[in-house]
């Protein structure tokens, strides 16, 4: 089994997903990209956007992931990855993902994303700008969305929050 990537909007559940997988899958290593930046740099999402924009952040997520798949080359490890909502946009993560692992898209309606984020608001950078929360979510999924599905080796339908059964899901597509 190689490496497993969970991408996803923000409030998919991916972490959520990816801890269940850790549990099913006890000889793989769970990263959470954002957390591993955050050990990588000494600072907060959050305080790297404000302080460096959108840009330096992706170029960071760039640079994490090739860290992190040069490291399962060298060492023979395997990885589920747990993935910022932001991490496909950018052309090289995108190619990344899909060379160095199986890819599951979280695929979750707006109100589940919506509801999601009001239960676990957060800081999080890319929702600020003034919008109400349905109205940032939506804008950002029309863009995003076609991005995940054309990302992804597989799509995981998340509306249900049954974690475990998505895990469950996920292991049987990887094998």
């Amino acid at each position: 089994m190689g490496h497993i990537s969970l991408i996803g909007f923000m409030g998919s559940g991916k972490s959520s997903v990816g801890k269940e997988l850790a549990k099913l899958l006890p000889s793989m290593e769970l990263i959470d990209l954002d957390t591993y930046i955050e050990a990588m740099t000494g600072r907060s999402i959050p305080e790297i956007f404000e302080n460096e924009g959108e840009a330096a952040f992706r170029q960071m997520e760039r640079s994490a992931l090739e860290d992190i798949f040069m490291t399962g080359e060298l060492t023979g490890s395997q990885y589920i990855l747990s993935l910022g909502g932001g991490t496909v946009t950018t052309e090289a993560c995108r190619r990344m993902i899909r060379r160095n692992s199986t890819c599951f898209y979280l695929k979750a309606s707006v109100g589940t994303l919506v509801r999601n984020l009001e239960t676990w608001p957060g800081d999080r950078p890319m929702l600020k700008g003034g919008k109400s929360l349905r109205s940032r979510v939506e804008e950002l999924m029309t863009t995003r969305a076609p991005i995940y599905e054309k990302t992804a080796h597989h799509i995981i339908n998340v509306d249900s929050d049954d974690y475990t059964a998505a895990a469950v899901d996920i292991i049987t597509m990887q094998d």
